[in-house]
């Protein structure tokens, strides 16, 4: 369950089309984000909750007011956020979760389209835009942001990074729900 707090948390700051919906797994990851949690807990603020209608179904939603921006950034502090892809889910997301203070690395194809687009915005090559290996290699929350299609292809590519301790996030839920045509 802390995980999945931990999951939401990064959407709230992640996503600013909030519409989009959730789908995440992680693995082992949950006795790291109890600790965490346990510790947070202790300056945690007076909750905001609403329960809003997305397309027919009914969501709790925690205020950002529950979660200030410090709050947040200590919350992150030591984790690597991989966001892979630059298309629309990542380059928005990373774009919002670095303007916020988080430390979040790309993957994308070297020398593609994405890697230029990557790169005229700000981020590095070497320290902060990877391959996409390194990038889930080196991230403690893997944001899963490739098209779909990219993410049917690049599942075994991807895979072997996404070990114990690790949280692996969609923005949706299209490659997962379709498991048995996409095989991830």
């Amino acid at each position: 369950m802390a995980s999945r707090s931990a999951t939401r948390t990064l959407a709230r700051v992640a996503a600013s089309a909030a519409r989009s919906s959730l789908a995440a797994r992680t693995m082992g990851a949950a006795p790291r984000f109890a600790a965490r949690a346990s510790a947070v807990s202790s300056i945690q603020q007076t909750r905001g909750v609403k329960t809003l209608n997305f397309g027919g179904s009914q969501e709790k939603v925690y205020e950002r007011s529950d979660w200030p921006k410090q709050k947040v950034l200590d919350y992150f502090k030591n984790d690597t956020i991989a966001v892979l892809g630059y298309g629309p889910q990542g380059h928005g997301q990373g774009l919002n979760l670095r303007d916020n203070g988080l430390n979040v690395i790309v993957g994308v194809r070297k020398d593609g389209r994405s890697w230029k687009k990557a790169v005229a915005e700000g981020w590095v090559p070497g320290k902060n835009l990877f391959t996409i290996e390194e990038a889930a290699d080196k991230g403690s929350i893997v944001l899963n942001l490739l098209s779909d299609a990219a993410q049917r292809d690049l599942w075994p590519t991807i895979k072997p990074f996404i070990t114990p301790g690790k949280t692996l996030y969609f923005s949706h839920g299209f490659a997962i729900t379709y498991k048995e045509q996409t095989h991830v």
